[in-house]
C-alpha cells in the first residue's frame, strides 16, 4: 500500500496543557483509523504542526515567500485535519484569517480537509469576518466539519455546500485511554470531610474579553474564600492552572502576596503527565479552565466548570451534567462548593456513544478520503482501549521501565518526527 500522509494542526504550539492533551489524542485516535482501516504502521505518517502555520509574520506582510513551509507541508499531504482547536476565533482573535489561508492552499493543491471537534465561535450574518470564514468553508476541499460546541453555527459556516457536519466529544474525553490512566469507577463518596480539592485558576484578564464584570480581585477573593471554605470543613486542597504562563502569574500573586502556602500551590506545569498527576491527587475539582474540567471527566474525577465562555457550560451539557456548570452570578463559595459535595457524591457516569463520537465522524472522514473502497466498520471503544495500550506498550519498550515520562512524550512526539528523526519547521516545532 502506497504511504499515506495526514498533515495534523493543532494548537501544539500553545502552552496551555490543554492543548498538548488534545494533540495526543488526536494522535492516537489517527493512528487507531490507520490500523482500523487495515494500514500497515509504516505506511502511514501523521505530521504533526501548529495550526498556525502561515505565520504571523506573513499575516502581517503578505510576504509570499514566507509561506514556503506551509506550501511544503500542505502539498506533499493526502488529507489535512484541524484537530480540536478553537480555528474559528474572530471576536478578539485573528486567527480565522490563518485558517482561510490554510483551505485557500489546500484548494491550491486540492488536499481535503476535515475539521474534527473544533471549536467554533457564534456564527454571525453580520460579522464580515465570520462572513469571510463562511466563503472560505464553501471551498470543495473541505469534506467535513464537527465541533464540540456549536453545532448550529457550524450548520450555518457550509450552509449551502454538501459539507457533513455532527456535535462530538472533544478529544481529550479518551486521554484515560491515551495516558494509560485508569479512570475512577462511578462510586458513592461517603466521606464529607478530608477530600482533596483541585482549584484551577485562570487569568485575569478572560472576564473582560468575554464581557463579564470580574476583576482580578473578584477572582482573588473567590479563590481565597474557597480555600477557608475547605478549612473550615476538614477538606484539602491544591491550586494549580493549566500551563498558561498568564494564569501561572495569577497563581504566583496569590502565593507571594496573599498567603496561599508554597506546597499547597503548582505554579508552573507544563506538560500533559504534570497535570494528570495534579487531578489524580483530587477527590474533586473547581476549574475555569475548560480543559481541566475535561481531562477532570476523562480520569473520573468530578468537577464544577465556572462559566467564563459559552463552551463551558457546552461541554458539561454534552456529558450529562449541565447543573455542574456555573454562570458567574453563582461564583460563590456557598455555591460552588454545594454542587461540588453533589457531585462527589454521584461520580462521573460515561456514555460510550458520546465519547466514541469524535472517533466516528474522523473515522468516516478518514475513510472516505484514504480507503473508500474500505467495508471496514468503526472500531468499538474497547477496541479504541485496546489499540492504545497496543501504542503505549511499543512506545515503553524503547525506553528505560523506570522512565515513565521519556516513555509518554514519546508517545506524543514519535508520530511527529520526519523519517529521518528531525524537525521540519524550528518555529513550529519548536526545535532548538
Amino acid at each position: 500500500m502506497p504511504n499515506t500522509e495526514v498533515l495534523l494542526l493543532t494548537n501544539r504550539d500553545s502552552d496551555n496543557i490543554g492543548d498538548q492533551i488534545i494533540e495526543a489524542s488526536v494522535i492516537s485516535l489517527l493512528k487507531t483509523v490507520g490500523s482500523n482501516l487495515g494500514i500497515d504502521p509504516k505506511s502511514l505518517t501523521i505530521r504533526s504542526r501548529a495550526a498556525s502555520i502561515i505565520s504571523r509574520k506573513y499575516m502581517s506582510t503578505r510576504d509570499e515567500s514566507l509561506l514556503e513551509p506551509a506550501r511544503r507541508a500542505i502539498s506533499r499531504a493526502d488529507v489535512i485535519v484541524f484537530g480540536g482547536a478553537p480555528l474559528f476565533n474572530y471576536r478578539y482573535q485573528s486567527f480565522y484569517l490563518r485558517t482561510i489561508r490554510t483551505l485557500e492552499l489546500a484548494a491550491e493543491y486540492d488536499v481535503p480537509v476535515l475539521f474534527s471537534s473544533i471549536g467554533v465561535e457564534p456564527y454571525s450574518e453580520t460579522n464580515d469576518r465570520s462572513q469571510q470564514l463562511k466563503q472560505a468553508l464553501r471551498l470543495p476541499v473541505v469534506r467535513q466539519l464537527t465541533t464540540r460546541d456549536d453545532l448550529e453555527s457550524a450548520k450555518k459556516y457550509v450552509e449551502g455546500t454538501q459539507t457533513p457536519t455532527a456535535l462530538v466529544s472533544d478529544p481529550a474525553v479518551l486521554a484515560d485511554s491515551v495516558f494509560g490512566v485508569d479512570s475512577r469507577p462511578v462510586e458513592d463518596s461517603q466521606a464529607d470531610s478530608g477530600r482533596c480539592i483541585g482549584l484551577v485558576v485562570t487569568r485575569a484578564g478572560i472576564f473582560k474579553d468575554n464581557g463579564i464584570d470580574f476583576s482580578e480581585a473578584d477572582q482573588r477573593r473567590f479563590w481565597l474564600d474557597i480555600i477557608s471554605q475547605l478549612e473550615s470543613r476538614g477538606d484539602d486542597y491544591r491550586i494549580f492552572t493549566t500551563g498558561h504562563f498568564s494564569d501561572e502569574m495569577f497563581l504566583d500573586s496569590l502565593v507571594r502576596y496573599h498567603g496561599v502556602p508554597n506546597k499547597k500551590a503548582a505554579v508552573t506545569l507544563n506538560a500533559p503527565e504534570e497535570l494528570i498527576a495534579e487531578l489524580q491527587k483530587c477527590d474533586g475539582v473547581i476549574a475555569y479552565r475548560l480543559h481541566a474540567s475535561i481531562t477532570s471527566f476523562a480520569l473520573g474525577i468530578p468537577s464544577v466548570g465556572l462559566n467564563w465562555n459559552f463552551k463551558v457550560p457546552d461541554f458539561y451539557r454534552s456529558m450529562g451534567y449541565p447543573e455542574r456548570a456555573l454562570e458567574n452570578s453563582d461564583w460563590n463559595s456557598a455555591k460552588v462548593l454545594r454542587t461540588l459535595d453533589v457531585a462527589m457524591s454521584e461520580g462521573v457516569a460515561k456514555d460510550p456513544d458520546t465519547l466514541m463520537s469524535v472517533y466516528r465522524t474522523l473515522f468516516t472522514g478518514m475513510k472516505g478520503i484514504i480507503a473508500p473502497d474500505s467495508e471496514a466498520d468503526a472500531y468499538s471503544l474497547s477496541e479504541i482501549e485496546r489499540e492504545n495500550a497496543d501504542l503505549r506498550r511499543n512506545v515503553s519498550e524503547a525506553v528505560p521501565r523506570e522512565d515513565a515520562t521519556k516513555a509518554a512524550t514519546l508517545l506524543r512526539v514519535l508520530p511527529t518526527a520526519d523519517q529521518h528523526g528531525c524537525c521540519e519547521d524550528r518555529e513550529n516545532w519548536g526545535c532548538e
